[in-house]
């Protein structure tokens, strides 16, 4: 059983097996430009939909809790940032200069929505006040992350200046999700009634996103760089990162005083990256050629996050039953 608990997801399996197409079967020429249009539209799409379901009461019943929210933030594009760059020693002997940008990127990108939500509501924590963190965290990316990625990863690979990145994201993602929202009153009833929908536009407009960018990685002789011993040095690193972000949510937030709902909505919104986000930010950011290089340790991450959390959500929803448990029999023999 405890093994199960680490079985990889569906959704990695289908990665896998879209960087495994790409590798034996990438996209050239027209075709590759065809994929490049379509790519665009799908994630234009999701974003469009995610606006359309963006709930304006969930994220006014949780955004009056400013301390828990700044901390959240603070995790997300300061913390993590610091730790990529002061871990920049150790890390550096254990992947290729290249792949060491794409740990950076990953750094400097927004926390995730839904999983992020799903862990707080599993582990018994501040569900609004996830929903509110989360969405904010998603919104400011637009703007924090292509800032921290002219100050942290620009020397590396980043194409055009902090002005354009800014313009193509707010372009390409964020009017799509202004769209969507704005049109939620007519939408939004059809996107609830068919919630399969935004999974699907979800989880296809990324493998489309990973196999163009495989494709064109593949092309450019990605597996001639990154070897076996590469790929368990990425593992070595998110390991590193997602143990440290973890202890130090945690112990901050117990230091700074929060409830322990409020410590679950820290410790799992403060710690995770977003692929959703990260990938279609990446198409934005870097030339197509070097794509596949910045989100590799992205995926890697990503897998390694919602395992160690689900462990983690679990173990914080058992602990909850217990005191419910022990609280329940201390107010029956106080009856008696």
């Amino acid at each position: 059983m405890a093994l199960m608990k680490f079985r990889p997801d569906n959704f990695t399996l289908m990665l896998v097996a879209t960087v495994l197409l790409a590798s034996f079967l990438p996209a050239t020429g027209q075709v590759a430009s065809s994929f490049e249009t379509l790519t665009t539209a799908a994630v234009a799409l999701l974003f469009f939909l995610h606006g359309a379901k963006l709930s304006r009461q969930a994220i006014l019943a949780g955004i009056m809790h400013w301390r828990l929210h700044l901390f959240i933030v603070g995790s997300t594009f300061v913390v993590f940032p610091l730790l990529g760059w002061a871990l920049k020693p150790l890390l550096t002997p254990l992947v290729s200069p290249e792949l060491y940008v794409g740990v950076m990127f990953l750094c400097v990108l927004p926390s995730t929505v839904q999983s992020s939500i799903a862990f707080v509501s599993m582990a018994r924590g501040n569900i609004p006040a996830a929903i509110c963190s989360a969405s904010a965290s998603t919104l400011l990316g637009v703007f924090i992350t292509p800032l921290l990625v002219s100050v942290f990863v620009t020397a590396h690979g980043a194409s055009g200046s902090l002005v354009d990145a800014v313009v193509k994201i707010l372009l390409q993602l964020m009017l799509p999700f202004a769209l969507g929202h704005l049109l939620q009153r007519w939408v939004g009833p059809f996107i609830k009634k068919h919630g399969k929908l935004t999974k699907v536009v979800d989880q296809g407009s990324i493998l489309l996103v990973v196999y163009t960018a495989f494709s064109a990685a593949v092309v450019q002789g990605i597996w001639r760089q990154v070897s076996v011993t590469t790929l368990v040095g990425l593992l070595v690193i998110s390991a590193i990162i997602l143990a440290l972000a973890l202890l130090l949510t945690t112990f901050l937030s117990r230091r700074l005083g929060f409830s322990k709902e409020d410590e679950i909505t820290a410790v799992f919104c403060g710690s995770k990256k977003s692929l959703v986000s990260g990938v279609p930010m990446a198409k934005v950011l870097f030339a197509s050629s070097t794509v596949g290089m910045m989100v590799l340790p992205l995926m890697l991450f990503h897998q390694m996050q919602l395992m160690v959390c689900g462990v983690l959500a679990a173990k914080y929803a058992k602990r909850a039953q217990q005191l419910e448990g022990d609280k329940a029999m201390g107010t029956a023999a106080a009856g008696k």
